[in-house]
């Protein structure tokens, strides 16, 4: 699977120590994001551009394996409807 530039080497995520659940398409935003949130003490009001880049990279991330899983199911009825 080729990396896109919105993931992070395992090299870096485990340099950053990212939980395994976050270690996805998005790992390369959320560095920064995490280093920004433990700068400000987590202030909900601090790193609005981080999160927002690292929210938009999931929300895209999700209507990309969305599309996905419906065009596999597509194929699949379509097998199913043809044997």
């Amino acid at each position: 699977m080729a990396q896109s530039s919105t993931t992070a080497s395992q090299e870096e995520m485990k340099a950053n120590r990212l939980p395994l659940g976050y270690r996805d398409n998005c790992s390369a935003l959320l560095i920064p994001l995490n280093k920004c949130r433990r700068q400000n003490l987590y202030l909900p009001w601090h790193c609005d551009h981080e999160r927002h880049e690292y929210e938009r990279c999931q929300y895209f991330d999700f209507l990309r394996r969305s599309k996905e899983l419906s065009k596999q199911r597509q194929e699949g009825a379509d097998a199913a409807s043809s044997s």
